[in-house]
């Protein structure tokens, strides 16, 4: 009978830690930025997941060290050791095939996630001695249209500039809302790292390769594009707007500038010609930023 209860406590202390780490694991939702991609719901889903797990084991060691001290304290005169514990197997079999399982579970999600991403040119990276072939992952199963339109997407120190379907050129990457978009992403000069956490995509741009990423924006708003990887000098000003809109307004957008001459402002440049502010030079080569460039500038030719 003393057994049963036994059992009948700990089947209830661990529905308990059930409920406990799936009602953290589902405030883990709020942790991070707002959703703004039908791919972010995946990545933030396996991150709930993960931290359900956490808490449960956490929650599960420190309950099992609370009820140690509580209930099988030695008494103060007691200075006997403890009785050796030998291997039981039940228990070997149970703490090894459990983390494995859970650790290949894991693993697979992440990949099976990473698939649906949508990354394609990786293949030219991965396997080098065969650049014949292609990676084409899966399409993301909820999608609601296919790739209409791609965006090219440039990378250099220390700017970011985007080319629209009818050759409008911007620093500002506009976005339709609910509509797929195909962007073609380029490093001009060193590995950058394409990164908008809203997104949850962040995916390396590797030089003389083309990376592809298909995302489906879900949310308007403005978000902030940094680079993720460390380019140079004044990588930490490599920012670019990123707005996502409807239909109308990204329309509205890509006439009028495709109309007047725009100037892509690199940042960079203000600060490399601003006096140093220290007493001496280190001599550290710096790279000289790209001066500000106009972009839909239209050139009339004279025929003489």
């Amino acid at each position: 009978m003393f057994r049963f209860l036994e059992y009948l406590l700990i089947a209830g202390y661990i529905a308990v830690l059930l409920v406990i780490s799936h009602w953290i694991g589902q405030q883990a939702y709020s942790w991070m930025p707002l959703e703004a991609t039908a791919e972010a719901k995946k990545v933030d889903d396996l991150f709930s997941f993960l931290v359900s797990i956490g808490a449960f084991i956490l929650l599960g060691l420190v309950g099992m060290m609370v009820y140690s001290v509580l209930f099988f304290r030695a008494s103060k005169e007691d200075y006997s050791e403890g009785h050796p514990s030998r291997g039981d197997v039940r228990l070997e079999i149970i703490w090894t095939a459990t983390p494995t399982l859970l650790v290949l579970w894991i693993a697979f999600q992440s990949f099976h996630i990473y698939q649906q991403l949508n990354i394609l040119g990786l293949g030219q990276i991965v396997h080098l001695h065969l650049p014949s072939e292609s990676a084409n992952a899966a399409i993301v199963s909820d999608v609601p249209k296919p790739a209409s339109e791609t965006i090219d997407v440039f990378a250099k120190q220390w700017e970011w500039s985007f080319r629209y379907p009818n050759n409008v050129t911007s620093n500002e990457l506009h976005l339709k809302v609910n509509r797929s978009i195909r962007l073609n992403m380029h490093a001009q000069d060193v590995i950058h790292g394409f990164y908008v956490p809203e997104f949850r995509l962040k995916q390396d741009i590797i030089p003389k390769r083309d990376i592809d990423i298909v995302l489906t924006p879900t949310r308007t708003g403005k978000y902030q594009l940094k680079d993720s990887q460390f380019s140079g000098t004044y990588f930490a000003l490599m920012e670019a707007d990123v707005y996502v809109e409807s239909p109308e307004a990204y329309n509205q957008w890509l006439t009028q500038t495709a109309s007047e001459p725009t100037t892509i402002k690199n940042q960079a440049v203000a600060e490399y010609i601003q006096p140093p502010k220290i007493l001496f030079k280190s001599g550290w080569y710096t790279v000289v930023p790209t001066p500000s460039a106009v972009a839909n500038e239209r050139k009339v030719s004279n025929d003489t």
